[in-house]
């Protein structure tokens, strides 16, 4: 399978950021209101990647402000230098932070408390380092006290998150829409500062510029945009938002983030944006993406997990704490409660397949579903001997089909498969099916039209999760199970 049509990182893996020790390769992401959060993975090939730890696994990293959906952690940046590695991203809950910066010898954690940049205002922000150890922020924004909106940098005192000299406006791209993660590098004799540009929907950009000093003067590549799939039929759209690696061979190589829309036109895009590799070349001093040059096995996605070992890494909470949401049940399994605070107190995992069978066994009480946010979801209530199909979309909610539970633990069960859809106009990416399992297969609840879990229709920069949570304070979630479909 090319790299060209289907990512190394399915799911909602948006803004990739790249970093090479040695043999060894390192990717991290945002996660948005998602938490514990920017997971972390690491690779021997650039194509297949096992999970290493999440990054921002303390709330002093990561303060969840007012929890809203699309806040949190923004747009990163991955780093290894004088041997650390360095995580800088935004978080978009705590406006007055700035940018925040965290510290490891060990990408797998502990990460360190943070280092706040108040001073940078906005987005994406970039460290780089000269020949003489002088560290460089470059980020999308403002600074703090100025009005002018575009690209900045500054020289940077890591220690204390305070600017040496007065930070200044670089590169401000080709003139599209919504220049913005910039990325910073030295190759050959040259700093190159690398842009997305035209917004991170379908004109979504790479281009580059270079300059014999990190602020500049920068001249543009003159075949601007370097990559894009923008205008064409190509199955990946919106790719842009790159981040370059040299590797150990040698060669060059390059993350970036794209969707595998479906449906009808304007299509529709339901898992997020994903984490997609490109090989790239060098011609006349200037990179040249190559989308198809990597050969790629698909991820293993399948999971069960019965919690006997504790929560996988997999598992977050949107806007909470999965500790306030589940604990270990002395029986087996986890007790999951309402955790008494404006998180919709969910045990989350992101679905990673655009066709899929998801399964949760209960007893007593609970509650599935899957999600965009929690205007945007449809799931399974199972309380007081019964299992209902519900659905929110928007200021609308709805309790649908309902049925008898089963005896015993009841196993609620949701799949995404193809759209049967009656006009033309009708066709979308999905259908959820909504089912109750019993001795004689899944009795059918609701089937309901996948659009309205969508990007396009939600909004946002997250994509979608299959979330657990308790019902009437307390639930007891035997097992999960997800599997990917063809």
């Amino acid at each position: 399978m090319s790299a060209a049509e289907y990512p190394i990182m399915p799911g909602f893996y948006p803004d990739p950021t790249i970093c090479r020790v040695g043999e060894d390769y390192y990717l991290a992401h945002s996660s948005f209101e998602y938490f514990p959060g920017a997971p972390i993975f690491h690779s021997r090939d650039l194509v297949s990647w096992k999970q290493i730890g999440n990054i921002l696994t303390r709330r002093g990293q990561f303060l969840p402000g007012d929890r809203r959906a699309s806040g949190g952690i923004y747009g990163p940046t991955l780093r290894h230098h004088d041997g650390r590695f360095h995580y800088v991203t935004t978080n978009g809950s705590d406006a007055g932070s700035g940018q925040t910066i965290v510290t490891a010898e060990d990408p797998a954690g502990p990460w360190s408390d943070p280092v706040f940049v108040p001073q940078a205002v906005g987005v994406d922000p970039d460290l780089a380092w000269d020949e003489d150890g002088e560290c460089y922020l470059t980020w999308a924004g403002t600074v703090a006290g100025e009005e002018v909106n575009g690209i900045h940098q500054g020289r940077l005192d890591l220690k204390t998150g305070e600017f040496v000299g007065d930070p200044y406006p670089v590169w401000q791209g080709t003139g599209l829409a919504a220049p913005e993660a910039p990325h910073l590098y030295r190759i050959g004799g040259h700093w190159y500062l690398m842009l997305a540009e035209g917004g991170t929907e379908r004109g979504h950009t790479v281009t580059i510029a270079r300059a014999e000093r990190p602020e500049g003067p920068y001249e543009a590549c003159p075949a601007n945009p370097v990559f894009t799939h923008r205008s064409t039929a190509l199955p990946v759209q919106n790719t842009g938002h790159a981040d370059l690696v040299e590797t150990a061979a040698g060669d060059w190589a390059a993350v970036y983030l794209g969707v595998r829309p479906g449906g009808f036109t304007p299509q529709f895009h339901v898992i997020g944006r994903e984490t997609f590799l490109a090989g790239v070349d060098w011609v006349d001093g200037w990179p040249v993406f190559d989308a198809g040059r990597y050969e790629l096995t698909p991820a293993d996605t399948a999971f069960a997990d019965d919690f006997s070992g504790g929560l996988d890494q997999r598992w977050v909470s949107p806007g909470g704490e999965p500790a306030a949401v589940a604990a270990p049940h002395p029986e087996g399994g986890l007790e999951l409660r309402e955790p008494g605070d404006p998180s919709p107190g969910l045990l989350c995992a992101r679905v990673r397949d655009l066709r899929w069978t998801a399964t949760a066994q209960f007893t007593g009480s609970g509650r599935f579903e899957v999600r965009i946010d929690d205007r945007h979801k449809y799931g399974l209530l199972f309380a007081d001997g019964r299992v209902t199909a519900y659905a929110r979309i928007g200021g609308v909610s709805a309790d649908l089909g309902s049925a008898p539970a089963p005896e015993g633990p009841a196993t609620l069960r949701i799949d995404a498969v193809e759209c049967d859809a009656a006009t033309l106009t009708a066709y979308g990416p999905d259908d959820i099916v909504l089912s109750v399992q019993e001795a004689g297969g899944a009795v059918e609840l609701a089937r309901l039209d996948g659009r309205y879990l969508s990007t396009e229709v939600a909004t946002g920069f997250t994509g979608r999760v299959i979330g657990a949570g308790a019902v009437g304070g307390s639930s007891r979630l035997h097992r999960i199970a997800y599997t990917p479909g063809t």
